[in-house]
């Protein structure tokens, strides 16, 4: 027999005509995973009941685009950090020197890290990329978290041997063999856990994939019906190979190889042809929203380096579907949302721009769209039960009127009280069972130790750590 249990909460963020609408002093009704009814009241049988008096209750966060393996070591290190000669992008010197010096098991600590870190900060959907398919859906097993994992495959790599140049090295068999096994973990995990854990495609970079691969890649993602992720205009160099080696934008030609489609959710687009990174004449913005290609948007893995878009209001008044993700660290949602609009506001100088309700959208039902799922992203009958419980009379929360307004601009982690994914509380009170905060902090500490000791190994130059990222204040003397 069906578990029924209803919420009864102050403020509810429900599903209506459409869009989101605001319930005050209403009620949500999970039965076993699904949400039931919405409104303000219910006259059926229930099993249990939470009172979420002084509470607001929204959607969970769909994150579009994350790196757990890695993303927990970028502190400490990257901050204030971005070489000249690469228009401030840290790909091509920093993650060449940090992966280098990374063990697996510390990545295997940086992923149990991210468990913890992403559920109390909204993200109750993760789109996971990286190579440590099968530790990252163990976890989401176990914590229950909703994840789509993608295993990484590409052409080649890039690398510089000099600080001033990127090169590329091609692998002999243009990627297939590892895309091959991409297919494969998709087919050995999609649907596990009751359907929370499922696989997409994600060729790496537009620039280190051939164009057999990525045509290659769009028709299996077709035909296997998952979402296909790609970076793309990412960095200045990566626009300048591009049109060099094609004679046009990356977004240009990935329109004329027939590789975007609403499948598509691409990571970053923050360097299309018509901004001023590029000044390369082009429509950009415009393909991307004919094509129905959505944008994984992680805006603080740029802003941190002075690299805005230019701007997210602006595509997002084009018609293209904004995500947003969070990339690199911190993993949270509720950052990616309050830096988004405020970065937007000063691109644009203008105030009623990317507001609170685009980002609560973007961070929702635009996820939700991206991943074709009309049954994310929203309190509505019918739809997963995915649900944040957030303190409404907490210090950073009070006054509240608007509880939107408030959770973008002002809320906190801590803020945060409950997170229900597929009808099952896995986070409450900051508590994520089975995850020791100071245990797996720890590990991450160690691990992220031996990388900084062992940069050098793999940095063009053979620099240390302070050299590469030289650090804040000098060591007290004596």
């Amino acid at each position: 027999m069906p578990q029924r249990t209803l919420i009864r909460a102050s403020h509810i963020i429900g599903f209506q005509n459409g869009g989101h609408r605001h319930l005050r002093d209403g009620v949500v009704v999970i039965e076993d995973n699904k949400i039931l009814h919405v409104g303000r009241d219910f006259e059926g049988t229930v099993d249990a009941t939470i009172d979420a008096t002084n509470k607001v209750v929204t959607p969970g966060f769909i994150n579009t685009h994350a790196h757990l393996s890695e993303s927990p070591l970028d502190k400490s290190f990257v901050e204030d950090r971005g070489p000249r000669q690469f228009y401030l992008s840290g790909l091509f010197e920093f993650l060449s020197a940090r992966d280098g010096a990374i063990t697996e098991e510390t990545r295997r600590a940086c992923i149990a890290y991210s468990m913890p870190e992403l559920l109390r900060t909204g993200t109750t959907t993760i789109m996971e990329i990286g190579w440590h398919g099968d530790v990252v859906a163990e976890h989401a097993a176990r914590c229950g978290l909703r994840a789509y994992i993608g295993q990484g495959y590409r052409s080649g790599r890039w690398f510089t041997d000099n600080g001033r140049t990127v090169d590329y090295e091609w692998s002999e068999d243009d990627g297939v063999g590892a895309m091959d096994a991409a297919i494969d973990f998709i087919e050995r995990v999609d649907g596990r856990e009751n359907g929370r854990i499922k696989g997409f495609l994600t060729p790496m970079q537009v620039d280190t994939c051939s164009e057999a691969l990525l045509r290659r890649s769009a028709e299996a993602a077709k035909a296997m019906k998952v979402p296909l992720a790609l970076h793309v205009s990412q960095s200045v160099p990566e626009f300048q190979e591009m049109a060099r080696r094609h004679g046009c934008t990356p977004i240009e030609w990935l329109q004329k190889i027939g590789f975007l489609s609403e499948r598509c959710i691409l990571g970053h687009c923050i360097i299309p042809g018509e901004s001023s990174w590029a000044n390369y004449h082009a429509d950009d913005i415009g393909i991307l929203a004919d094509s129905g290609a959505n944008v994984a948007h992680a805006v603080w893995v740029f802003a941190r380096r002075g690299i805005a878009m230019e701007s997210f209001a602006r595509y997002q008044a084009r018609g293209v579907n904004m995500t947003l993700a969070t990339d690199t660290c911190p993993q949270s949602m509720i950052e990616a949302m309050r830096w988004t609009s405020v970065v937007s506001k000063i691109q644009d100088r203008r105030t009623q721009v990317a507001t609170a309700a685009d980002m609560f959208n973007a961070a929702t039902l635009n996820g939700a769209r991206a991943l074709g799922r009309d049954d994310l992203g929203r309190i509505a009958p019918g739809a997963k039960a995915d649900l944040l419980l957030w303190r409404s009379d907490s210090l950073f929360m009070t006054p509240l009127r608007d509880p939107i307004r408030n959770l973008v601009f002002s809320a906190a982690a801590e803020d945060l009280d409950i997170s229900i994914i597929d009808g099952r509380v896995v986070m409450q009170g900051g508590v994520v069972p089975g995850y020791d905060p100071v245990e797996l902090g720890r590990a991450v500490q160690e691990g992220a130790q031996a990388m900084w000791d062992g940069m050098q190994r793999r940095d063009w130059a053979g620099r240390d750590i302070e050299q590469l990222s030289p650090s804040s204040f000098p060591a007290f003397a004596g």
